[in-house]
């Protein structure tokens, strides 16, 4: 239940879902480990109570460990499972339109050309009358390819009656949910069933399974977000986090990664070989290519950070420009500041982390090193190569580097005695 899809956990996407379609409570059953489940399943917002499953008895025994959430009355109730993350709303609310046309069960189903494995939906007249596992199930009842999904909802109303009519007469001695269908029809209710796409109710057994999740995943949201007007050159290459917010008219080129935590905001374009997580994007910006925006990065409006570099709980102003190789860690940029190339916030003294400021309209020079913490004041220019330790006033240039001399004739004399050091080693064996 833990294992993620888009950077939540599974469990925690059918919560998220359930919880948006509708639902007054949320009762997560639970087994061992319960409490990682549900710290991970504790959505802002969500009404959720736990419930612990002692003892593994089957399905409809699980439900049943949420009796006192039962017992309130509900008009229905509907059963999921933590690991089919891809249930939509949409499903779930077509299963509860079912109820109140009448059905006192209804189960989700969907078709499939490859129905080994999976429980039988028997119907007779357009009504459910059973779901027969493969196991249990005749010659002709496998040639059915309408399979059962687990997925249910049914009468609230009725739900303990219809739960506590369920036996364990079976060779495990278990209590399955899907023999409520005949308990429901053995009191003279009825049972309906409502289709999804395969894909959708999907499980997840093993990290095969997971893969093809987040796959799925991947694909649909992706091609969501390019109906909703975000341009990707190679969708396949762009993986998205649950959370990730992109705006319109964005244009998100091979590669990229999204991590937890991003917003990209309208009219930005990120280019190839990026990696954003825990980052805000105001319109007009660029990323990229090969950049990595890490948590806490905020770009402000027409922003650059360009290839190869990196920015950590950094601040980049409007305007202002971190184009190549550079460094940009617990920091804030003015705006319209120029940050050369292979400029670095010295930040963390192996112990401590301080802050680096750069004023507006300020021009850093390439190869710099800012020992924070520091300040470099507005429009202030620092050379290239420079290592600054102490702050630069506004409108001030600051050189800290080594002064250069020239040695005339020395490169000739350099240049002989490193020939001669080749020749004797060349002698001597390449030695």
């Amino acid at each position: 239940m833990l294992h993620e899809v888009a950077g939540r956990a599974m469990a925690a996407h059918v919560v998220d879902t359930v919880s948006r379609s509708g639902v007054d409570a949320v009762a997560l059953v639970v087994g061992r480990d319960g409490e990682k489940v549900a710290e991970a399943c504790a959505l802002p917002g969500v009404a959720l109570e736990t419930y612990e499953q002692r003892e593994r008895l089957g399905t409809a025994h699980a439900v049943l460990a949420a009796r006192p959430a039962l017992e309130r009355g509900y008009d229905d109730v509907i059963v999921t499972y933590g690991d089919t993350p891809l249930v939509t709303g949409e499903t779930l609310a077509t299963a509860r339109a079912a109820l109140e046309a009448g059905d006192d069960v209804v189960v989700i189903g969907f078709e499939t050309d490859e129905p080994t494995g999976y429980g039988r939906l028997l119907t007779r007249d357009g009504a459910l009358y059973a779901i027969r596992e493969e196991k249990d199930a005749s010659d002709e009842e496998r040639k059915v390819t309408l399979c059962n999904s687990g997925l249910m909802a049914f009468n609230g109303r009725r739900a303990l009656e219809l739960l506590d009519a369920i036996g364990n007469g079976n060779a495990k001695g278990e209590y399955y949910l899907t023999d409520i269908v005949e308990a429901a029809l053995a009191k003279g209710g009825r049972a309906g069933v409502v289709m999804a796409d395969a894909d959708e109710v999907l499980g997840c057994n093993n990290r095969a399974e997971l893969a093809e999740l987040e796959r799925i995943w991947q694909a649909r949201r992706r091609r969501e977000l390019m109906l909703d007007g975000v341009t990707m050159i190679a969708p396949e290459t762009v993986f998205l986090c649950h959370d990730t917010v992109i705006g319109r008219d964005c244009l998100i080129e091979p590669n990229v990664f999204f991590g937890p935590g991003v917003e990209i905001a309208d009219n930005v374009t990120i280019h190839a070989y990026s990696h954003i997580e825990g980052a805000k994007v105001a319109a007009g910006s660029k990323v990229g290519p090969f950049a990595r925006l890490r948590p806490g990065a905020v770009l402000h409006e027409d922003a650059k950070v360009g290839n190869f570099c990196e920015v950590k709980n950094g601040d980049i102003g409007v305007g202002a420009k971190v184009n190549h190789l550079t460094y940009i860690g617990d920091a804030s940029v003015g705006a319209r500041a120029n940050i050369g190339a292979g400029t670095i916030t010295c930040n963390y003294d192996g112990v401590n982390k301080f802050r680096t400021e750069i004023g507006a309209d300020s021009f850093i020079g390439s190869n710099s090193s800012l020992v924070a913490p520091v300040r470099i004041g507005n429009h202030a220019y620092v050379g290239s190569g420079s290592v600054v330790t102490r702050d630069v006033p506004d409108n001030a240039l600051a050189l800290a580097r080594g002064r250069q001399e020239n040695k005339e004739g020395r490169a000739e004399m350099l240049r002989a005695r490193s020939l001669a050091i080749k020749a004797a080693r060349k002698k001597d064996g390449g030695k």
